[in-house]
C-alpha cells in the first residue's frame, strides 16, 4: 500500500495525492519520501505533464508532520556513525524538496520549470508545511479549524527539512521568529495575513483553483526570491544595520527564555544567523548540520520521547483496562469553587452535559459565571462565537438541588479538603445517583482508599486529581484506590480523553505522584533559606536548570497557608518519622507574619498593590541572614533536582507509579519538571544511574537521609542499566 499516488488529467496537470490509509492524518515515513521523490521525478520527466498539484486524500488536513521513526531509522542504518547517517539522510531529503523547488528549470536562465502548487485541505504541520514551502504556491481551503505552522520546537527539535531556512528568507528573521521559536500555529486566514501561505479559497474550489494557477503560471512565478539575482533578506541580514539589531535582540530573547538548557532553540538561532550570510544551498547544509547536532543530543531524544511519543500513547489509552466504551454523557460536579468551576467549563466545552452543585443558588451561579468569563475573553479575541458561548453555557445547569444529579454517569466531587465534609457529600449523593454511576474525588492529598470508606460502592470510587487552573493545565492524575475496579479506571480515562487532557494512572498513596515530588522540591528550597543560602541563588539555580518557577515563587503561587496545612496534616500522620521540621520553622514563621503568598500580596516575594512581583522580600534576611560562604550553583541545582527525582524513583519502586512513561509525562505537564530532560527518568538516563548514585551518596553524607540512593537505582548502576528502552516500561 502506497502513501502517495499520482494521476494526470487531459489538460496535463498531474495531481499527487498524499493519503496514509492507516492514519487519520498523514505523516511522512521513509518510504513515503521515496514515493514522493519518484512521482515528482516522473512528472517532471514526462513531456505531457504541464504542472503538478500536491494535495491530501484527507478531507480536513494535509499532514500532521514527520513520522519520528524516520529519524531513528536514519540513526540505526548509519551503524557506528549515526551523525553521518543523519546528515546524509537530511541532505537527501533537502535534495527532494530542492527538486520540487527548481522543478526542472534551467539553472542559469531559471526558465523551463513546471509549476508545482500545494493545495491544503486543512491542517499542515511540520513537514506538512515544509513541503508546501518548497512549492511555488500554497493555496489553502478556508477551513477555520485548520492549524498551519511549524511546532517542532515544542518537542525539542526545530524545523530541519528546510522550513527554518525558507521561512526566514521568505519573511525575515523577525517575522518568522514566532513560528520558529514559539511554534505558533495559525488558522488559514491568519497564516495568509502573516505570509505563511499565498491564497485561501472555498474548500469545494481548492483543486480547481490549484489547477487554474498551474495552467496560468509564468516562468517568473516559479522562481523563489532567494534564487533570484539581487535577493535581499526581508528585515536585513546579520551584517545589515537593521538585521544586526534583530539578531542581537533574538539572541537575548532566546537565552532569556531558555536559560541555555534547550539545545534546539540555540541551534535554530545558529542555523538562521549563519545561514543568512551564505547562498541558499549552503544555508540548507548549515541547517542540516545544526539539526543533526540537535538530533544527536540526548535532550532532544528525551523530549521527543516524552512530549510526543509517550504523551500520545497515554492519551490514546496505553494503560486503559479492558472495558466497554465509558464516554461520559452527563457529569455532576460537587462544589462550584475554582476547581469545580474549571472542571465544569472543560466538560461543557467538550460537549458533556454538566450539573454544577453548590450550597445555594448564588454560589452555584458564581461557579457557572467562571465559564462565561472564559468564553467572553474568547469572544473578545474572536476565538469564540456568540453561538458557541450559548451552546457551552447551555450545557451547564447550576443548582443547589442534589436531585438534579439523577441520570449522571460520573460524579466529580470538588468540595473542601476535609474527610468529614467529603464523606457527608458522598453519602448524600449516592442516595440520588444510579447504581452504575462512577464517583470520583478531586483531591490533591487525601488517600482515595480512606475516602472510599464512605461509599457503598468502593469499586466505583476513584480519584481524579485536576491541576489548577483546570482550563490551562494539561495533566490529570487518576488515582486507583485499593478497591477501585477496572470500569472506574476506564471511565476516568475516557472522561479525560473527552476533555482533551493527558492522563496518568497511579496507585493510592499519600500525595499520590505529582505532589509527592513537588513538595520535596519546595521544601528543599525553604530548607536552604534556613541554612543561609541566598534566596536569589536558590530561585535562579532552579530556572537555570529548566524549572519554570523557583521553589520560593512556587510556594507563593500555591499559597503559604496551604503549605502550613499540608505540613500539619503530614506531621500528624507520620508522627516521629516526620522529616521536615526545619522547613516548618520557616513556613510557620512566614504565616505568622501574615505573608501567605501571592494571594495576600506578601510572601517570599514582595508584590505591588496590583499583585505584580517586585523581587524577593528583603525582610527574609533579617530572620534568616545570608551566610558569607555560599554553595556553588551545581550543588544547589543537584539538591533541587534530586529532591524530586528520588521521589519519582521511589514511587516507581513502591508501585505507586506503574509506568515510567506516566512518570516522565506527568512530571513535565504537572509541575514543569525540566522539560529539556524528558522527565525524571529521562534525566537519570542522560546522566546515568552510576553518576546519579554518586551524587546521591555525596548529598546524603552532607545533607541527610532524604537523598539516600533507592535500591532500584543502586542496582541499575551496578548492572549498567537504563530506564529507556532496556528496562521494562511497566513496573513488575
Amino acid at each position: 500500500m502506497t502513501d502517495f499516488t499520482m494521476t494526470t488529467d487531459a489538460d496535463g496537470v498531474a495531481t499527487i495525492i498524499w493519503d496514509v490509509k492507516s492514519k487519520s492524518m498523514n505523516v511522512l515515513s521513509l518510504e513515503g519520501w521515496g514515493e514522493l521523490d519518484g512521482l515528482v521525478t516522473q512528472a517532471l520527466a514526462e513531456a505531457s505533464v504541464k504542472g503538478i498539484i500536491i494535495t491530501s486524500g484527507k478531507p480536513d488536513s494535509f499532514a500532521g508532520g514527520m513520522d519520528l521513526n524516520v529519524i531513528a531509522r536514519m540513526k540505526a542504518e548509519a551503524g557506528d556513525n549515526p551523525a553521518k547517517g543523519l546528515m546524509d539522510g537530511l541532505m537527501r531529503c533537502h535534495g527532494i524538496l530542492r527538486k520540487i523547488e527548481r522543478a526542472g528549470m534551467d539553472p542559469k536562465t531559471l526558465k523551463g520549470g513546471k509549476p508545482i502548487v500545494a493545495a491544503l485541505p486543512g491542517t499542515a504541520l511540520g513537514i506538512g508545511l515544509e513541503i508546501p514551502l518548497s512549492c511555488h504556491r500554497i493555496i489553502a481551503a478556508d477551513n477555520p479549524k485548520a492549524k498551519i505552522g511549524l511546532p517542532e520546537i515544542m518537542v525539542g527539535i526545530f524545523p530541519g527539512m528546510g522550513g527554518t531556512t525558507r521561512l526566514v528568507r521568505k519573511m525575515g528573521a523577525m517575522a518568522a521568529a514566532p513560528f520558529l521559536l514559539e511554534g505558533k500555529l495559525s488558522d488559514p486566514k491568519s497564516a495568509k495575513a502573516a505570509g505563511l501561505i499565498d491564497e485561501i479559497v472555498a474548500p469545494a474550489d481548492l483543486l480547481a483553483r490549484a489547477k487554474e494557477w498551474v495552467l496560468s503560471a509564468k516562468d517568473a512565478d516559479l522562481v523563489k526570491p532567494w534564487d533570484s539575482k539581487g535577493y535581499k533578506m526581508p528585515g536585513g541580514a546579520p551584517y545589515h544595520p537593521a538585521g544586526f539589531m534583530t539578531f542581537v535582540g533574538a539572541n537575548a530573547m532566546v537565552h532569556g527564555k531558555t536559560m541555555g538548557v534547550y539545545p534546539a532553540a540555540k541551534a535554530l538561532l545558529g542555523a538562521v544567523y549563519e545561514g543568512a550570510m551564505v547562498p541558499f544551498d549552503t544555508a540548507l547544509k548549515i541547517e542540516a548540520r545544526h539539526f543533526t547536532a540537535v538530533l544527536m543530543n540526548p535532550s532532544s531524544a528525551a523530549m521527543i520521547r516524552s512530549l510526543f511519543i509517550n504523551k500520545e500513547a497515554l492519551e490514546k489509552g496505553a494503560n486503559r483496562p479492558e472495558a466497554p466504551d465509558q464516554s461520559v454523557k452527563k457529569v455532576g460536579i460537587l462544589g462550584a469553587g475554582m476547581m469545580g468551576a474549571g472542571i465544569a467549563y472543560v466538560s461543557a466545552q467538550a460537549g458533556i452535559e454538566v450539573v454544577l452543585i453548590d450550597r445555594d443558588q448564588a454560589a452555584a451561579d458564581k461557579g457557572k459565571s467562571y465559564s462565561e468569563g472564559i468564553l467572553d475573553k474568547g469572544m473578545a479575541r474572536k476565538k469564540v462565537t456568540p453561538e458557541k458561548k450559548e451552546q457551552v453555557l447551555g450545557r451547564i445547569t447550576a443548582t443547589p438541588d442534589l436531585n438534579a444529579l439523577q441520570g449522571c454517569d460520573l460524579i466529580v466531587e470538588a468540595v473542601f479538603e476535609d474527610p468529614a465534609v467529603k464523606a457527608e457529600m458522598t453519602a448524600k449523593v449516592e442516595a440520588v445517583i444510579g447504581e452504575d454511576c462512577i464517583f470520583a474525588s478531586n483531591t490533591s492529598t487525601l488517600p482515595i482508599t480512606m475516602l472510599a470508606k464512605a461509599s457503598k460502592r468502593p469499586e466505583q470510587f476513584i480519584g481524579i486529581h485536576f491541576f489548577s487552573p483546570v482550563d490551562k493545565m494539561m495533566l490529570v492524575e487518576i488515582i486507583r484506590g485499593k478497591a477501585t475496579g477496572d470500569r472506574a479506571v476506564a471511565k476516568a480515562l475516557d472522561f479525560v480523553r473527552q476533555i482533551r487532557k493527558t492522563p496518568i494512572v497511579v496507585n493510592d498513596a499519600r500525595f499520590f505522584y505529582a505532589n509527592r515530588c513537588i513538595i520535596p522540591y519546595i521544601n528543599e528550597g525553604i530548607r536552604m533559606v534556613a541554612e543561609g543560602v541566598e534566596p536569589a541563588l536558590i530561585e535562579n539555580a532552579a530556572k537555570l536548570v529548566g524549572m519554570p518557577l523557583g521553589p520560593l515563587q512556587l510556594v507563593d503561587e500555591t499559597s503559604i497557608d496551604l503549605g502550613v496545612k499540608i505540613a500539619k496534616a503530614t506531621k500528624s500522620a507520620m508522627g516521629d518519622a516526620y522529616p521536615d521540621g526545619a522547613v516548618d520553622e520557616v513556613l510557620f514563621w512566614m504565616a505568622d507574619q501574615g505573608r501567605m503568598g501571592k494571594k495576600a500580596n506578601a510572601g517570599f516575594y514582595a508584590y505591588d498593590e496590583a499583585g505584580k512581583r517586585q523581587g524577593l522580600w528583603d525582610g527574609l534576611a533579617a530572620k534568616y541572614p545570608v551566610a558569607d560562604d555560599q554553595p556553588d550553583l551545581t550543588e544547589v541545582q543537584q539538591r533541587l533536582l534530586m529532591s524530586q527525582v528520588l521521589e519519582a524513583v521511589r514511587a516507581f519502586e513502591e508501585g505507586v507509579l506503574m509506568d515510567i512513561r506516566e512518570g516522565d509525562v506527568g512530571a513535565i505537564l504537572g509541575w514543569g519538571f525540566a522539560p529539556w530532560s524528558g522527565g525524571p527518568f529521562g534525566w537519570l538516563d542522560i546522566i546515568g544511574a552510576a553518576r546519579a548514585s554518586e551524587i546521591c551518596d555525596d548529598l546524603t553524607a552532607r545533607f541527610g537521609a532524604r537523598f539516600t540512593t533507592p535500591k532500584m537505582l543502586r542496582d541499575m548502576a551496578a548492572k549498567g542499566e537504563v530506564f529507556y528502552p532496556a528496562k521494562a516500561v511497566k513496573a513488575a
